[in-house]
């Protein structure tokens, strides 16, 4: 849009189904979003326009709302769909707050994608070989790329926290600061967009798939949840002694209740189940634990005011509104409801079946498309029309013959 249309309030509408996308451009049937395919209007948010500080010519992008004409939030909104689980804390003068931590890889442009990633040729050019994990000097070939993603991020009021190279080649984390789930959830969208435009720029380019290399670890999007009470700011997970309460185990139960029924939003295409399957630092489980990198649900150490719970389930590639929702609506089901979570487990142990997640993308559609639970917290609307969109692109990946079947099972009887 002009900045004059947009200055003007002019009203910008978008397709119903374009909701339903699914990623290689096609829709599921019409009946999923409205046999009409009627409009939708796209609502900026004031506190989330910004000017682009990567671009050569002047460019802004907004963060919009989707909302139907009638002026309701339209159910098929992922942004929609995490306001209203915060309108539903607010009900009960609780407010959740949320902190991200992103990983991703920066490669070379692949231009062939029948050949793998390769790490980008450094300032010394020398390309990565997987011996930088945790160090100090690991990025210095890719300083120019940083440089500017800080700046951008600066320019764009992004606050970081920490930044570190990580396990794989050419792998990077950031840590956003924890604050209110809409803005941390806006952030992270901002943040991976920053992250490819700037990129671009230095004739690299930004990968989030979980899992983009083999024998190399994947990419995550941890999500730590607090709930604290509107007002006073205490955090309720801890008691005036310091203890855990009674919310906090109910917050833990309803992360293990909806775990598996939620792990196709979570984890949201087939490749997030290549992350999953090598389970170190990728835990594939309802699990929760003190500290426990291998459980899915791992309480950091943590004086109490900051004690959380974090889902380490969901990976670079989950879409951070739904992801965010899907966690904090599952821990408030606990909370409402007064469950109690399993033992926690420490070092190395056995998953119980109970607390066993689906370890495929089809399993996971499976699961979802049954679940009353996915249902009664985002309508059926949204689960039915997300798992038809998904199982589009589910079909599409079967139509393809992999390498590894041509290699290993060409030969076979």
């Amino acid at each position: 849009m002009t900045a004059e249309g947009f200055l003007e309030g002019r009203r910008l509408q978008l397709a119903r189904g374009v909701m339903l996308q699914c990623i290689m451009g096609g829709y599921p049937p019409a009946r999923f979003y409205g046999s009409d395919d009627g409009d939708l209007a796209l609502v900026p948010d004031p506190a989330q326009i910004h000017r682009l500080p990567w671009s050569k010519h002047p460019r802004a992008l907004a963060i919009c709302d989707a909302d139907e004409l009638s002026g309701e939030s339209s159910s098929l909104s992922t942004r929609g769909q995490l306001k209203a689980v915060i309108a539903r804390y607010a009900a009960l003068g609780l407010a959740p707050v949320v902190a991200t931590e992103l990983e991703f890889f920066v490669f070379a442009p692949n231009p062939d994608p029948t050949l793998g990633f390769e790490p980008p040729a450094g300032l010394d050019g020398r390309r990565e070989d997987g011996h930088c994990a945790f160090s100090i000097s690991s990025n210095n070939g890719l300083r120019p790329f940083f440089s500017e993603v800080y700046e951008c991020m600066a320019a764009l009021g992004l606050p970081r926290d920490t930044f570190m190279h990580e396990m794989g080649v050419s792998q990077f984390e950031i840590n956003l600061l924890h604050g209110d789930p809409l803005l941390l959830a806006d952030q992270t969208f901002l943040f991976k967009h920053l992250l490819k435009e700037v990129a671009l720029k230095h004739g690299l380019i930004v990968v989030c798939m979980a899992k983009p290399l083999a024998h190399t670890p994947g990419s995550s999007m941890h999500i730590h949840q607090s709930i604290v009470e509107i007002g006073s700011g205490k955090n309720v997970f801890s008691d005036e002694a310091g203890e855990p309460t009674a919310m906090f185990r109910h917050f833990i139960a309803g992360q293990q209740a909806g775990m598996a029924d939620f792990t196709a939003l979570f984890a949201p295409n087939v490749n997030s189940y290549q992350r999953l399957c090598h389970p170190f630092a990728s835990p594939n489980n309802a699990c929760w634990s003190h500290d426990n990198r291998s459980a899915g649900l791992r309480i950091p150490a943590s004086s109490p005011v900051a004690r959380r719970v974090e889902n380490r389930l969901p990976g670079a590639d989950a879409n951070p509104y739904l992801a965010i929702a899907a966690s904090l609506a599952a821990g408030l089901h606990g909370i409402e409801n007064q469950l109690e979570p399993s033992e926690p487990i420490q070092g190395e142990f056995q998953v119980p079946d109970n607390l066993s997640l689906p370890c495929t993308l089809h399993a996971a559609l499976e699961r979802l498309k049954r679940s009353q639970l996915a249902k009664e917290l985002f309508g059926t609307e949204f689960i039915e029309g997300y798992v038809a969109s998904k199982t589009l692109e589910l079909t599409s990946f079967f139509d393809e013959i992999t390498p590894w079947e041509r290699r290993v099972l060409a030969a076979q009887a």
